[in-house]
């Protein structure tokens, strides 16, 4: 294969094993002779263990062991989960309650692990499942997302995690107090369970004092981290590996009580284990998303220009504090409080509420998504009860090319950005010109249709440092990674970019990622942050790299070092005749002993983020008599900046666009008043198939960023940001005339029916 050329849409050298059937993902890489592993989880949302009986249990056929919280604090297992909290308005900080590896006395919601049984298959660890006699004294359920309720934590005895607050008040309450319009809209984000292909698992296995767990997450190092601090190991005794992963979402990327059971488990059998959760399972016990209110307003002045923006939100934490879930529901709802508008006071007010559900996190966006659909519901409305184009509203808004850098309320600095030549083009791609006739000839057909817009903004989360390491072989060339691919696509790009910048052959090139004893850091992946990151400390080792061979082929081509250039293939000098490859550099270097020069290590952080933006619009067709929406035409302009692989990005706006409408028209986590979960299964619970899509029209328009050098923005999200809005402000155009006000997701058949009827709904 060719040294590829910049931006280039190469095909995923990974897909060849996957389409095969030969990808090796947990449950393929366990020991054969592993022993299984099955917990015995909680059947109610909150009560008091008053007796737990394992005694039949360990005494089964083919049962090893049975591991309850007696027996990990008898072991001196007894440190709880790390636990993230946001500052209180007034400068306090909230109680962050334990959460337990195994539940101590209590349960607190429907599916919260009590015993580990582990036996020679899963069957026998069922059966011995059966002979657990539990007896759970019922406390109050608290489901409602407000303060009060019986006491989940007895630390919170109102149930509120946190009152946090951003932004100027007193200058956001003169804005209002001097707007000649003030639009208000309260809006609803229902919750979603991420299903990603393949569901949590782990193997473990000790290796004389030393632990080895295999974990399907988004990177190794933070369960590293954790495991070491909760089982009492020194770091270095913890070996984290993680091969193939079948979908994250963010789902995978905090550490969940499973992993330090087995981990324990393990250390006291001495013998392999094996743990994937079923598909109920993870439903019912995997961190879920969104399900958060807020009340959101604008103040308008004479010329329809925002003076300001205010927001009060309440978010579901569930039952414990998570490692992310507060911080994704506040800071990063508040990053982009503004979104593309010229606005300078705006007020958030947020507050986080236990409930007697499993613990919630914002995968799927990290926050993004809330914040973009809120306030992109909310220019739909303003448009409508002022009477204004919505596309003209956000023009008459948007912060002007001039106007970069732009500083924001919330304290980011916008780099660049051309919103209008963005909205320009998606006007054009999505044939908006060509709307009424289509409305036209949907009400001919007796049904309703609807055009939504949805100008988004986001920002590179996570981690903005990450590690790398080269290592030239015999055969080309290895990248060590610190991110973590869960389907993107990692083993191509950053190939990829390498032989872009080395001109190493890219079929010579092979990516590790996963494995904590072969890089020394790595932050994973989350937030849209893996390629910038990743390709920004890669292009320093490559610099690095050129130096010390430069240094090396001084004598070799007999000029100074200061002479020898790279061109991204050769080494090159005036007045010589030599032009080695990087990897001829690499092998002379062998040849002669130098194998300091094979390995080469580089450590980067970005000095700023970064912040894809862009244009979604949506258009539906409703059928009145029974509800139905069908999402009939689908266009997307982004702004990414610089881009590796243009078909990489494409694959990831799609899929995002898909979870972005799976929430929008089919997705809800539905709990009844006991808290048991009754969307436990794929027959309750809709994901969208890909009839349920049309043709995507996509195409992108960079301003390259000026946070790296690469000119480069996220993409990994940026589909799900823009996508419920879109489909959101499209519904109720459809739905507006016939007196619809009030329109929230999920949009399923019944209910937008009873909209129409005007009735009120069951879930309502």
């Amino acid at each position: 294969m060719e040294k590829f050329g910049k931006s280039q849409p190469v095909k995923r050298v990974e897909d060849i094993r996957f389409l095969k059937g030969e990808g090796r993902y947990i449950d393929d890489i366990a020991d054969e002779n592993a022993l299984h592993c099955v917990f015995f989880r909680s059947s109610v949302a909150h009560g008091d263990i008053t007796s737990l009986d394992v005694s039949e249990a360990r005494s089964a056929d083919g049962v090893h062991l049975v591991l309850t919280a007696d027996d990990l604090a008898e072991a001196g297992v007894t440190k709880g989960l790390v636990t993230s909290m946001v500052p209180n308005h007034d400068g306090t900080t909230g109680p962050t309650p334990r959460r337990p590896v195994l539940a101590e006395g209590r349960v607190r919601f429907v599916g919260e692990p009590i015993a580990l049984v582990v036996a020679d298959s899963i069957n026998a660890a069922k059966d011995a499942i059966e002979l657990i006699e539990c007896d759970i004294e019922d406390r109050p359920v608290h489901l409602d997302l407000h303060a009060g309720g019986d006491p989940i934590h007895d630390e919170v005895p109102d149930n509120r995690a946190f009152d946090y607050a951003l932004g100027d008040k007193d200058g956001t309450d003169a804005a209002f107090a001097k707007a000649a319009h003030v639009v208000s809209l309260e809006v609803g984000d229902n919750r979603i369970i991420s299903n990603p292909m393949e569901t949590r698992a782990c193997t473990a296995i000790w290796d004389g004092d030393r632990l080895h767990m295999g974990i399907n997450g988004q990177g190794v190092w933070n369960f590293k981290t954790q495991l070491s601090r909760i089982l009492n190991l020194d770091p270095e005794a913890v070996h984290v590996t993680t091969p193939d992963v079948g979908g994250g979402f963010g789902t995978k990327s905090m550490t969940y009580p499973e992993y330090f059971a087995i981990g324990q488990a393990a250390r006291v059998l001495g013998k392999p284990l094996r743990w994937m959760a079923e598909r109920g399972e993870g439903m019912l016990t995997d961190n879920a998303g969104r399900d958060l209110v807020s009340l959101a307003e604008l103040a308008f002045d004479e010329d329809l220009r925002i003076l300001g923006y205010r927001v009060h939100t309440r978010s579901n934490l569930g039952a414990y504090l998570s490692q992310f879930g507060p911080l994704m529901q506040t800071f990063l709802f508040a990053r982009v409080l503004t979104g593309v508008y010229d606005c300078k006071n705006a007020y958030l007010r947020s507050e986080g509420i236990f409930t007697n559900t499993t613990q919630v996190d914002a995968y799927r966006g990290a926050g993004r998504p809330e914040a973009n659909y809120l306030l992109e519901r909310m220019m739909d409305r303003a448009a409508r009860e002022l009477n204004v184009d919505a596309w003209e509203l956000r023009r008459r808004n948007f912060i002007a090319v001039d106007q970069f850098p732009y500083d924001t309320v919330s304290g980011e600095t916008y780099d660049v950005g051309d919103f209008k030549r963005v909205l320009a083009r998606v006007e054009e791609t999505s044939d908006r010109t060509g709307f009424a006739a289509r409305r036209a000839a949907s009400e001919a057909q007796g049904k309703l249709r609807g055009q939504g817009l949805c100008y988004y903004i986001e920002s590179i989360l996570g981690a903005s440092d990450e590690d790398v390491k080269i290592e030239f072989t015999e055969d080309g060339a290895i990248i060590y990674v610190g991110t973590q691919s869960n389907g993107q696509g990692h083993e191509t790009v950053f190939a990829q970019f390498l032989s872009d910048q080395t001109g190493i052959p890219f079929e010579k090139i092979k990516v590790v990622q996963g494995d904590s004893d072969l890089i020394s850091k790595g932050g994973g992946t989350g937030g849209s942050r893996s390629v910038t990151v990743q390709a920004n400390v890669t292009l320093k080792a490559v610099a690095g790299i050129v130096e010390a061979f430069s240094d090396f082929l001084s004598d070799e081509m007999g000029v100074p070092a200061s002479e020898i250039y790279f061109d991204d293939e050769r080494f090159r000098a005036d007045g010589s005749n030599l032009s080695p490859t990087m990897l001829e550099v690499a092998e002379l270097a062998r040849e002669k002993g130098r194998d300091d020069l094979l390995t080469h290590s580089a450590y980067a952080q970005l000095e700023a983020r970064s912040f894809p933006n862009g244009a979604h619009v949506a258009e539906v067709e409703i059928d009145p008599d029974t509800g139905h929406v069908t999402l009939d035409r689908y266009s997307i302009v982004d702004d990414f900046g610089n881009l590796v692989n243009p078909m990489l990005v494409e694959g990831q706006v799609h899929g995002g666009v898909v979870q972005g409408v799976g929430q929008a028209l089919w997705e809800q986590v539905v709990y009844d008043e006991t808290g048991q979960l009754l969307s436990a299964s794929f027959m309750d619970y809709a994901m969208p198939r890909a009839k349920d899509v049309p043709m995507f029209s996509f195409t992108t328009e960079a301003v390259p960023s000026t946070a790296n050098v690469l000119g480069m923005k996220g993409c990994g999200e940026a589909g799900t940001v823009g996508s419920m809005a879109a489909v959101s402000n499209a519904v109720q155009d459809a739905l507006w005339d016939r007196g619809v006000r009030q329109a929230d997701m999920p949009f399923t058949p019944f209910r937008v029916w009873d909209m129409l009827n005007g009735q009120k709904t069951a879930a309502e």
